[in-house]
């Protein structure tokens, strides 16, 4: 039903505007008890198999929501309602920013893709961590917070932007990511080379630190998939190097391969961000090279193309403890994580694997062999 009703409806509209109209929809069915009760029972049943510790943190499951959907965390009940086990928020900048000029997300529905150009539009760090800190949980859920570069800041003046958002945002986040990875800001990639990495993520765990002396704010990196091979191996080893608690892989790409069933080829051409299904050779690649190189010593988070259980089950094969997705929700409606539990429930059942902790690696370690 919902496929039938995205093409008669969404798939008629501008992809912004019905995002927009879609999340209102998961918003204000949030707000009304008996129905997020009925939503909930529906869409997010729990299975005891999937339970994941990562990140030193308890969830329903390893299959959670990428950044990028809910920028300023006004949804994450709604998106728990529907059965994410845990919501990352953001990308979050330090100042607010409308971001890039409309038109600027694109689906190419033939290859079940998007690309967008959105320019990190949110709030703001500081009306972000208002809204975080004001907020009365309905679903016990973990929030990851993802923070990037505002544009306006020049690249020298980085570090003091990012720290600027870990102040304001680390007390309020399960755990939180460095985005240096998007296409859709300028200069913000270069800041994945090593030699400017590292100042970047010492700086935000100090912050994180001082601004969080109770506890220890877990901290990841988000890559792109564009790296070299060699600059993958880099940031693997300069993550270990930190003690730093996580890499996920990966952001969207640049690249336009795997693309060439779309109706309408100029849509090819737009710029920015690829991601969904054409996308998810590279990430796996990218996975398997990390945990090929960091094993178990820190959590990989394996996003980029995930479809369906089976794509999920492949990620936590090559190394990924959590999965993340966002260009399949549009395409396969409220019923997507459901569907992707009880593929991952049933895979693990006839598996070699006790646990879902046993799986994860398994395929890559055996290819290391």
């Amino acid at each position: 039903m919902y496929k039938l009703f995205f093409r008669l409806v969404f798939q008629r509209m501008d992809p912004e505007q019905a995002h927009h109209l879609a999340f209102r929809w998961i918003r204000i069915a949030a707000r009304i008890p008996v129905l997020r009760t009925f939503v909930a029972a529906a869409l997010a049943p729990r299975y005891k198999e999937l339970r994941t510790e990562a990140l030193g943190l308890r969830m329903h499951g390893p299959f959670g929501l990428a950044a990028g959907f809910d920028k300023n965390a006004v949804a994450i009940d709604g998106m728990s309602m529907l059965g994410f086990d845990h919501i990352e928020i953001g990308t979050v900048t330090g100042e607010p920013q409308p971001g890039n000029p409309k038109k600027r997300l694109f689906r190419l529905v033939p290859d079940r893709a998007l690309i967008n150009r959105m320019g990190f539009n949110n709030d703001g760090s500081a009306a972000v961590a208002a809204r975080l800190a004001s907020r009365v949980p309905v679903f016990k859920t973990v929030v990851g917070v993802n923070i990037g570069k505002t544009k306006v800041v020049a690249e020298a003046e980085a570090v003091g932007d990012y720290v600027k958002s870990t102040e304001r945002l680390a007390r309020h986040a399960d755990y939180l990511v460095v985005n240096v990875s998007s296409p859709n800001t300028p200069g913000l990639r270069n800041l994945q080379a090593v030699d400017h990495l590292r100042p970047l993520l010492s700086a935000v765990r100090e912050a994180a630190d001082r601004s969080v002396p109770d506890r220890r704010v877990p901290l990841l990196v988000k890559i792109a998939p564009d790296l070299a091979d060699e600059d993958v191996d880099a940031v693997a080893d300069l993550a270990v190097e930190l003690g730093l608690d996580g890499i996920i892989a990966t952001n969207t790409t640049i690249a336009r391969d795997g693309l060439g069933l779309t109706s309408d080829p100029a849509l090819v051409k737009e710029t920015g961000g690829l991601s969904g299904a054409p996308l998810k050779e590279r990430s796996l690649e990218v996975l398997r090279r990390l945990y090929a190189r960091v094993g178990d010593r820190i959590t990989l988070v394996g996003v980029g193309g995930i479809e369906n259980a089976e794509d999920a089950w492949q990620r936590i094969l090559a190394g990924a403890t959590l999965v993340q997705g966002y260009s399949a929700f549009i395409y396969e409606g409220p019923f997507w994580a459901r569907a992707i539990h009880k593929g991952l429930a049933a895979r693990l059942r006839t598996s070699p694997y006790a646990t879902l902790a046993e799986a994860v690696g398994a395929d890559t370690r055996k290819a290391s062999v």
